[in-house]
């Protein structure tokens, strides 16, 4: 029986606390290729309350828009479904975010960069939701674009596995052809991307611990360059065997002797965010040794060491990179039933390279446009009050 004060009689504790209703958070968006800035969006999305919800949009909706995607759909749900801060997602949604949308979802609002997001028509995509006042804004990661890894594959350069600031000829041929034309928009571009320890702390987030005793490490290496479905489904695979997963990402030169080409598309900075994003990950070694060696096993207690169906390369003396794992009986190879390769993705890029280039030349022209338009209204405004 409760006292008329909401405390309950014969007790001196608080009267309990009302349940407070979660905050569900919206974001939408193509995923086209996702990559760390993507999932550095969803991060801070999910900052702002206690659900994330995302909306993903369908091939025919993303070709009517901005142009054909390089990934499909089924390819883009996958991958949206594996980046740790999400907790549900939405297929084939609009492209114009619509206030119906959110409500049939529970959504309190919806977050989005603060660059430029334009539908087919020239008109802001989140027009509706900011007139209702249900839009807040996180900040756009900078240094990585879609734009410029598909200009990364067009032109098979090298100048992103390079820390030299100063733009060569051949970045700026890179940003004609990928970007089509003389002004740049400030949203899309070539790009270099340091990861600051800052960064790797906030995308280790609460998961970064220790192997307890009792886990089963799994360890598994690579490139995993322009992360993709096909790791997804890897790591998955990864996780049946064992609760903790250690990705050993091999560094720039490495793959690139085992590659060759402009391999990896991705250097280690950028391809060590993309890894630690997805949800079945449980650390990365960085800059990993190419041979798996008994002080690695031993040190970061590993219990069995995994490679996909992709093929494996001698090391640089010859040798089999997995000899010692295999002679400890805790080598397994596994078949993730998925055949998408960073070659395959290369592929796409090249066999419609005309498509893609006039598809991120028409997004650029249309940014440019609404920068010159915010800029001559901000200086008439300021002509106004002056």
């Amino acid at each position: 029986m409760s006292a008329p004060n909401g405390s309950t009689e014969g007790g001196d504790g608080p009267p309990p606390q009302k349940k407070q209703k979660q905050v569900r958070v919206w974001v939408d968006g193509c995923f086209d290729m996702v990559h760390f800035g993507h999932a550095n969006a969803l991060r801070q999305a999910k900052l702002m309350g206690d659900v994330l919800v995302a909306g993903v949009h369908s091939d025919a909706e993303i070709k009517r828009n901005k142009g054909p995607p390089v990934m499909n759909e089924k390819e883009r749900y996958k991958m949206v479904r594996a980046i740790k801060w999400v907790d549900e997602v939405v297929e084939d949604v609009p492209y114009t975010t619509s206030l119906e949308v959110m409500e049939k979802y529970n959504c309190d609002f919806c977050a989005h960069g603060d660059d430029i997001t334009i539908n087919v028509d020239g008109v802001d995509a989140y027009a509706a939701v900011k007139a209702a006042g249900k839009y807040k804004e996180y900040k756009r990661t900078q240094g990585v674009s879609t734009t410029d890894l598909v200009g990364r594959m067009l032109l098979m350069t090298k100048q992103h596995l390079s820390t030299n600031d100063e733009k060569s000829a051949e970045s700026t041929q890179l940003s004609k052809i990928t970007q089509g034309s003389e002004l740049h928009s400030p949203y899309t571009g070539s790009s270099q991307f340091l990861a600051s320890s800052k960064r790797l702390i906030e995308f280790m987030g609460t998961d970064s611990r220790e192997p307890a005793p009792g886990d089963t490490v799994v360890y598994v290496a690579g490139a995993f360059d322009l992360f993709h479905a096909g790791h997804v489904v890897l790591l998955e695979k990864c996780r049946e065997i064992g609760n903790f997963i250690i990705v050993g990402l091999h560094s720039d030169w490495e793959v690139n002797r085992y590659k060759g080409k402009n391999y990896p598309i991705m250097n280690v900075q950028e391809r060590v965010l993309s890894v630690l994003a997805c949800k079945y990950v449980s650390d990365v070694i960085i800059g990993a040794p190419y041979t798996v060696t008994e002080f690695m096993l031993d040190s970061l207690k590993i219990n069995f060491v995994v490679q996909g169906q992709t093929p494996v390369y001698l090391d640089e003396h010859g040798n089999d990179p997995y000899e010692v794992p295999k002679k400890r009986g805790i080598y397994q190879t596994v078949d993730s039933g998925n055949i998408l390769t960073t070659d395959a993705i290369v592929k796409r890029i090249i066999q419609n390279r005309l498509q893609f280039a006039r598809r991120n030349s028409v997004k650029e022209e249309k940014e440019i446009m609404v920068v010159e338009a915010e800029k001559k209204r901000r200086e008439s405004t300021q002509g106004t009050t002056s």
